[in-house]
Formats: structure tokens, sequence, C-alpha cells
């Protein structure tokens, strides 16, 4: 265990957004902050601003494409777990100058990336590190983020809209749906194939491929419909066998009378 001690050495300007920030935003439905940063001498692009990440995180296929030796990479004792809990193959870390800049001002940091090797439809994961070591402000309604420069400016990099819904749409077609479904028939009881709920059928069908995932709760709700139509038709059914069994007892009883 280790405890560093952070010392803030940024000028001391207030940040604001003002409705002048939303000039150039178009109207969006919680699109994410994906800006660009120059790091190793180059210009990357696909950046996430995550305030939800606990460190900065860069892939390896970015590391490749900034052909960086393997050798510089640092050991990391630490684990890193994604959102489900699942844990993320670690192949280091490596410390790089990182430029912000918006064409007027700029500010350059030494930012700890944790190197890994996961897919990703982005190239960095901007993590709290850097968002509070540089005193970073996003703001999600203004698609920005704004930070003063050593001299006191504040430097102001707008969001690529049109770059973060590719993002989006890449990072949902990596999706993998794994979806299992257990029936316990009675006791001493073989679960018959023809007596299957078209609710399970549907569940297991979509988990090879075969059915879209959007298609499954429709179907289910289908088939209870169905099966609950079935239920009441054979409590029906019953139901008139066993009025049909009193009146012949009631007739018997008048006969013998």
């Amino acid at each position: 265990m280790s405890v560093e001690v952070f010392e803030d050495h940024s000028p001391n300007v207030d940040i604001t957004f003002t409705k002048g920030d939303l000039r150039d935003v178009v109207p969006h439905d919680n699109d994410p902050i994906v800006i660009s940063l120059v790091t190793a001498g180059r210009t990357i692009h696909r950046v996430l601003v995550d305030q939800g990440s606990s460190v900065d995180v860069m892939f390896w296929p970015t590391f490749e494409k900034l052909q960086l030796s393997p050798d510089q990479l640092r050991p990391y004792g630490g684990c890193l777990y994604g959102f489900v809990g699942d844990q993320v193959e670690l192949r280091g870390y490596i410390e790089l100058r990182t430029t912000f800049t918006d064409g007027l001002a700029s500010r350059t940091e030494k930012i700890r990336y944790l190197v890994v090797n996961a897919p990703s439809a982005y190239n960095i994961l901007l993590g709290r590190p850097t968002l509070n070591g540089t005193g970073v402000v996003p703001s999600t309604r203004h698609i920005k983020v704004k930070l003063p420069s050593m001299e006191g400016l504040i430097i102001t990099i707008c969001s690529d809209q049109k770059e973060a819904n590719k993002c989006y749409e890449n990072s949902l077609k990596n999706k993998r749906f794994v979806c299992h479904v257990t029936t316990t028939p009675p006791p001493g009881v073989e679960p018959a194939r023809e007596n299957r709920r078209v609710s399970d059928t549907a569940l297991e069908v979509a988990a090879k491929g075969d059915v879209p995932m959007e298609d499954i709760e429709a179907r289910s709700e289908s088939a209870a419909r169905v099966e609950g139509e079935r239920n009441c038709s054979e409590k029906g059914s019953r139901y008139r066998e066993g009025a049909d069994r009193q009146r012949e007892e009631a007739s018997a009883s008048g006969g013998m009378a």
C-alpha cells in the first residue's frame, strides 16, 4: 500500500460554462465527450473522457500504432476490473508527455497510462487521475472540457460528436449476449421436449444468435398469453366435466328414490 500526496500547481482560475458554449453543439441524446490529444509526438483521436474510470487507460492497439517499444512498459502489480467485474489483462504502464490544446493555448503534462489488452472503440480512456490532477472540468451538456493553462488561460476542447456517435455504434457491435435457460421438471418426471415453454425455446434460440435479443421480450409475452389461454381452457374443461358428473349423480339419486 502507498500514499501519494498530490500538489496542485495549476493556476487558480475560475472555470465556467455559459450559453455561448452551446452555440456549436448539435442537439444530442446524452453523447459522451470524445476529444483529441497529442502524445508520443502524434495526435490521438477517440479519447473518451471517462469520469467513471479510476485510471488512465491506453489500449494495446493504440500502443502498437504509436510504435512504442514493449521495453518501455513498466510492470504494474495491481488488477483492473471492468464494469461487470471481469478482470482485464494488463501489459504494464507507461508515462507519456501529453498535450492538451485548443489551438490558442496548450498545456503539457506527464500522464501514466495503464496499457490493457482489451477490445475497445476508443484509443484512450482519460480517467479521474488526469481530470483531477490537471484541473480538467468536463460538461456533458456542453460537450466540452475546460482546463487552465500554466499561463492562466482557459483551454477549451470541444468533443467530436460525429466521432462519439461512431464510437458508440462500434461499441454496440462488439457486444456479445449470453443467455442461460434452465428448466427443472418435477421429481421423477422426464422433461418432454414438446411440452417446453415457448418462451424458454425463444430464449435458447436467441442465445444461439438466431433471434435478436430485443425480440425475446415480445415473444415471451406472446408465449405467456398463449399459455395463459391454454390454462384457462383446460380449467374450463375440467369445470364442465365436474358439473356434468354432478348432474348425472343427482339424476341417478332421484331415480332410485
